[in-house]
């Protein structure tokens, strides 16, 4: 089969494109964004790319073309693949028919701790020998790449293996279809991380988001089992509109729980109040340790011992972006993370002074997602703030008064339009020990790369 993918450098599509390739088929694509790094991760599978979105490219006459959620109306080759009756399928549909099909689908969805929840369970069943095939939006280190193909199992080195785990994101599928992408999925086991509201230019309130969220749980079999934040009302709220299948808590008294954290950060590990084990790792934050017990919750079910789960986690790298550490120069860390939302933020910067006690912490954010965008959780910015010791925000393209709202904390923020003001007023600021934590869901200009280099002159 030929695939033709619009919108091929997107995380998600990009994945697409490698499973496709690796499962034998002919696959080009197009994009307005074609450059490193998807564009050469891309080209090294050997997969033609193409910038634009003309309508010539319906002369490369592929069996269908795949749609990611980026294209709209108005586009010009949707709008020829639309006028002559052409072939088309979303992402989320097309991997559902030709890779998910007849797998055993490991599901992970919520606002926050999807990627990461989801590359260690992946690792967890990599280290279990069940080489499971996975997508997962961003890079999980224990691996290198974010998408590949089950592979065989250790005990069956002649077969594949059945497990495929998914980064389940609930923003809508394309612009012909408004369903959260996790609809298509059917997994038998999936993981509710938590819920809160997102996606502002999307859903119109959390019970929008509620409603895809239990979308999801219907299609989960009654010999499936869903694993659930047992912390969330909102997705006990989920629940109560209906439920088939059985249910694992984990974070509270009924179901997984972690212990005290030791000075290294690790804890012990209980179920329905039965030690199960001790987790030894260097990973920060209480939103780790709720991760990894999802996690764990969803790799005993398709058969993995606890035992094995907590030595696959103690071997387990984190995902690129979260809290990575890109460069220290005289003394000063420079740190990338994805953290977008008030909550990743807040939960990211208290991971960090866990981390680093009295060290000083400069926040360096730019409000990037769409959400952020249009000022729907701005109110909440400066309580996210509160443990970092200098605020730097890149104001650039928001249709919001920055200033006004971080007010409350305007004694120790500065605010810039301008990327070489900005780097300027960090590095100026900036003296050894402290720690620079760079928060987007974007490149941010290169920033970081920047920093170090002006660090280092």
């Amino acid at each position: 089969m030929h695939i033709h993918i619009l919108g091929i450098c997107g995380t998600f599509m990009g994945g697409i494109a490698v499973l496709a390739k690796a499962a034998g088929h002919k696959v080009t694509g197009s994009d307005v964004n074609v450059y490193p790094p998807m564009s050469t991760q891309l080209e090294a599978q050997g997969i033609e790319l193409i910038e634009g979105f003309s309508p010539e490219q319906t002369n490369l006459n592929p069996d269908v073309y795949v749609i990611g959620n980026v294209v709209s109306r108005g586009n010009p080759l949707m709008e020829e693949i639309l006028n002559r009756g052409l072939p088309y399928v979303s992402g989320p549909q097309w991997l559902a028919e030709h890779v998910l099909q007849d797998k055993w689908v490991l599901a992970v969805a919520g606002t926050h701790g999807k990627t990461t929840t989801s590359s260690m369970l992946a690792w967890i069943l990599e280290y279990a020998g069940l080489a499971p095939g996975f997508l997962i939006g961003g890079v999980p280190q224990n691996f290198g790449i974010s998408a590949r193909l089950p592979q065989a199992p250790k005990q069956e080195p002649t077969g594949k293996s059945p497990f495929f785990v998914i980064e389940a994101d609930e923003y809508d599928t394309a612009f012909f279809d408004k369903r959260s992408k996790f609809v298509h999925y059917h997994p038998r086991t999936a993981v509710l991380n938590n819920l809160e509201f997102d996606h502002a230019d999307i859903f119109a309130d959390l019970n929008a988001i509620e409603t895809q969220f239990h979308h999801l749980v219907r299609t989960v079999p009654g010999e499936g089992l869903v694993v659930v934040n047992g912390r969330e009302e909102s997705l006990q709220r989920v629940l109560q509109k209906g439920c088939w299948t059985p249910v694992a808590l984990f974070g509270s008294d009924s179901g997984w729980q972690t212990g005290e954290v030791d000075a290294n950060g690790g804890c012990a590990v209980t179920f329905e109040g039965k030690h199960q084990g001790y987790l030894a790792w260097e990973l920060l934050g209480e939103h780790n340790r709720m991760n990894a017990l999802a996690a764990l919750a969803a790799a005993r079910h398709v058969g993995v011992t606890v035992e094995v789960g907590l030595a696959a986690l103690a071997e387990f790298q984190n995902v690129k972006r979260r809290m990575e550490i890109r460069g220290v120069v005289k003394d000063v860390t420079v740190y990338d993370d994805f953290a977008h939302h008030p909550t990743a933020i807040a939960t990211t910067v208290a991971g960090l002074r866990a981390k680093v006690g009295d060290a000083r912490i400069l926040a360096v954010l730019e409000p990037r997602s769409n959400t952020m965008k249009l000022g729907v959780m701005k109110e909440a910015l400066p309580a996210s703030l509160t443990e970092a010791d200098h605020v730097f925000c890149y104001s650039a393209n928001l249709g919001w008064d920055v200033t006004s709202v971080l007010a409350p904390i305007k004694n120790k923020s500065l605010i810039f339009d301008d990327m070489t003001q900005l780097v300027t007023a960090i590095t100026s600021e900036a003296r050894p020990g402290d720690h620079i934590l760079v928060m987007s869901n974007g490149g941010f200009g290169g920033i970081h790369t920047k920093l170090l280099e002006r660090l280092g002159g």
